[in-house]
């Protein structure tokens, strides 16, 4: 007898739980206003894998233009709750929308020690859209999260065939539907007809037990992100600093500077005590520690997008207003 392998779903909304108005809205079925729910959305698929077990846990639906930190910090509770409640699970999916989705998967790797794969999945179309996505991405991501070969390996994001690091991956495009992609690292793996396959380890998915606890938060610090383009002041950096904010995220030119009027507005910040991190607006690549960078007081992200730097340097900012510290945390993380 098959002993089958048990797998939480937590349905969250997002263009994979969208319903539009017919076969072919595919650009406007958020004006619809109408999105399944887990179980809804557990019923597209016309079969479950044969070998898994399927738990329904119930959670609210939204775009996912709409998820803050609220959701992060239950999302991590209930991922810890299932995990001590049910000792027997394999792992744990959660579908979600595009738009945000790597910034949860990448906070979650930050905050939860799971034992076992949580996997993150999403669709380009909605669910009732022609040649839709939805269930076929739902389909492997559960197939993932119930392989063994899945453990260790962080928060796991499905789409489009493919299985990436939730560190690595970023949305790269609007309506493609291979518009998740791990520019630099590449995928880690793949699901096909014949099974799942996996061909790398991530390295960078921090020590274990050393997962940042929000449980206690009532909100993140605030960190900005400050774009940068051709003849920028430093206006923008200014009205952060006096916004409150304990962290600046600057999106730079590649390979990771800004104007002339933006450094100095940044190395203002860094001597007022603001927590400065260099990224860039490239999309893929490294920013480098350089002399420079040390010199005007700010860290390197590393390949981090901004996006996801502002979540580390948030996270990091809860333990820690030392630079040096947080310039350790970016190369471990």
């Amino acid at each position: 007898m098959t002993i089958k392998r048990k797998v939480a779903v937590i349905g969250t909304g997002g263009t994979i739980a969208a319903v539009g108005r017919d076969a072919f809205d595919l650009i406007d079925y958020d004006a619809n206003g109408q999105m399944l729910d887990t179980a809804r959305l557990l019923a597209l698929l016309p079969a479950v894998p044969a070998d898994v077990d399927i738990v329904e846990i119930p959670f609210r639906t939204m775009s996912s233009t709409a998820v803050s930190f609220d959701e992060w910090r239950e999302l991590t509770a209930l991922c810890r709750a299932l995990e001590v409640s049910a000792p027997d699970l394999a792992g744990i999916v959660i579908s979600h929308g595009t738009a945000t989705l790597e910034e949860t998967a990448y906070f979650l790797q930050l905050t939860l020690d799971a034992r076992i794969p949580v996997v993150l999945v999403g669709s380009q179309r909605p669910s009732n859209g022609l040649s839709s996505d939805a269930a076929l991405n739902l389909y492997n991501a559960i197939r993932v999260a119930a392989d063994p070969a899945a453990h260790d390996l962080g928060v796991l994001v499905v789409l489009n065939d493919e299985i990436h690091a939730a560190r690595d991956v970023t949305k790269t495009s609007t309506y493609r539907l291979h518009a998740f992609q791990s520019r630099d690292a590449g995928a880690l793996g793949c699901c096909d007809a014949d099974g799942v396959t996996f061909y790398r380890r991530p390295v960078r998915i921090g020590p274990p037990r050393m997962a940042f606890d929000v449980s206690d938060l009532e909100r993140l610090p605030l960190v900005g992100i400050n774009y940068s383009y051709a003849g920028a002041d430093g206006r923008m950096i200014s009205g952060l600093a006096d916004a409150g904010a304990r962290g600046i995220v600057a999106a730079g030119f590649a390979p990771g500077c800004c104007t002339p009027a933006e450094t100095k507005a940044l190395r203002d910040a860094a001597r007022a005590g603001i927590v400065v991190v260099m990224s860039t607006r490239a999309g893929s690549g490294r920013v480098g520690d350089g002399i420079e960078l040390r010199e005007n007081g700010f860290i390197a992200a590393d390949n981090l997008n901004p996006q996801k730097a502002r979540i580390l340097l948030a996270l990091a900012l809860t333990r820690t207003d030392a630079a040096e510290e947080i310039s350790t945390m970016f190369r471990i993380y």
